[in-house]
C-alpha cells in the first residue's frame, strides 16, 4: 500500500510528472519568446505562476451554476492526468508492478482532464464557457477517434500486444517502431493529436483568448485555476512521454542513453512548440475535418501498410 501511495505522489506519480512538466511548460514558453524575439520567462516561472494561483490569489465562485461540481472538476482532472502519467511512466522507467501499462485504460485515463474541464466549465452557468465546451467536445469527438486508430495500429505492429511494457520491450529488442513508413506516417498522425489534447494552437478554440475569453476557464481563478495549470503541466509531459513509449522505443536508462530520453521528450515538445508558433488558430469545422478526414486517413494508410509489413 505504502509502495502504491508512493508512486502515485512521489515518483513516478503526481510530484515527479508536475515538476517534469513544469519544466517543459517553461522550454515552450522559452522557445516561443525567442521565436518572437523575446527574451521569455525565467526557469522557475511556472512554478511562479502556480504557486501564486494557489496560495495567494482568490477564488471566486460563479453566482450562477453549481459551486460543488466547479471546484471538483480540476481535481478530477489532476486525477485523471496523474494516474495516466503512473501508468505510462511506470514501463517507461521499467518499474515492476501489477499493472503492465494497458493502451485501452491509458486511453480513457488521458480523457479525464478533458471531461473535467467541459463538467466544469458547465457548473459555472457562464454562457462563454459554455461556448468553449461545446468547441470541446466537438474537438474530443474528432480527434479520440483518430486516437483510437494510432493505438490499433501500435497494437498491430506489436503483434497484437495490448500493454505497453511489451510495446516498449518489442521495439528495444528489435528497431522503434518509427524507423518503418507506417510508424513515421502514425507520428505525424500522433503529434496532432497531442497537439488537439493539450489544446494548442491550432486546436486551442475551447479556450480562444481573443474570441471567447479563455473560453471553458473564463470563471475559473485561485486554488481552482492552480489545480488546472497544474493538470496541463502534468499533461504537458505525459503525452510526449507516451509518444515516446509507444513509437520510440521508449527510455534506456543507462549510460548515454539517459542523455537520449530526455532529447526525445525534448524534441518532441519542441516540434509541438514550432507547430504552434507557426499556425494561426484554426476553425471548430476545419479541426473536426482535419482529423475526420486527413488524419484518420493516415492512420488508415498506416494499418494498411502495417499489414503487408511496412
Amino acid at each position: 500500500m505504502a509502495l502504491n501511495l508512493l508512486y502515485f505522489f512521489v515518483f513516478p506519480g503526481l510530484l515527479f510528472v508536475a515538476t517534469a512538466g513544469a519544466l517543459l511548460s517553461w522550454f515552450d514558453r522559452k522557445i516561443t519568446a525567442r521565436v518572437q524575439f523575446r527574451k521569455g520567462p525565467p526557469l522557475l516561472q511556472p512554478f511562479y505562476d502556480f504557486f501564486k494561483l494557489l496560495l495567494v490569489k482568490e477564488t471566486i465562485l460563479p453566482k450562477h451554476g453549481s459551486p460543488f461540481i466547479f471546484l471538483l472538476a480540476p481535481v478530477f482532472a489532476v486525477f485523471g492526468a496523474t494516474m495516466a502519467g503512473v501508468f505510462i511512466l511506470l514501463p517507461l522507467f521499467n518499474i515492476s508492478t501489477g499493472f503492465k501499462g494497458d493502451l485501452i485504460v491509458i486511453f480513457y485515463l488521458l480523457t479525464i482532464p478533458s471531461f473535467s474541464y467541459i463538467t466544469g466549465s458547465l457548473a459555472s452557468g457562464n454562457p462563454l464557457a459554455a461556448v468553449g465546451s461545446s468547441r470541446e467536445m466537438k474537438l474530443i469527438l474528432s480527434y479520440e477517434l483518430t486516437f483510437l486508430l494510432l493505438i490499433a495500429a501500435i497494437i498491430m505492429k506489436a503483434g497484437q500486444k495490448f500493454d505497453l511494457n511489451s510495446v516498449i520491450t518489442i521495439q528495444q529488442e528489435g528497431t522503434p517502431f518509427i524507423r518503418s513508413i507506417s510508424g513515421v506516417l502514425l507520428f505525424i498522425v500522433g503529434i496532432f493529436c497531442v497537439q488537439a489534447k493539450l489544446a494548442l494552437v491550432p486546436f486551442d478554440m475551447p479556450e480562444a483568448e481573443t474570441e471567447i475569453s479563455e473560453g471553458i476557464f473564463i470563471e475559473y481563478s485561485g486554488s481552482a485555476y492552480a489545480m488546472i495549470k497544474l493538470a496541463k503541466y502534468i499533461m504537458f509531459f505525459v503525452l510526449p512521454a507516451f509518444l515516446v513509449a509507444l513509437l520510440m522505443g521508449g527510455f534506456r536508462l543507462e549510460g548515454i542513453n539517459i542523455l537520449w530520453a530526455v532529447l526525445k521528450i525534448i524534441g518532441t515538445v519542441l516540434l509541438l512548440t514550432l507547430i504552434r508558433n507557426t499556425n494561426p488558430r484554426i476553425k471548430i469545422k476545419q479541426a473536426v475535418s482535419f482529423f475526420m478526414i486527413w488524419m484518420n486517413l493516415l492512420a488508415v494508410i498506416a494499418i494498411v501498410l502495417i499489414v503487408f509489413g511496412y
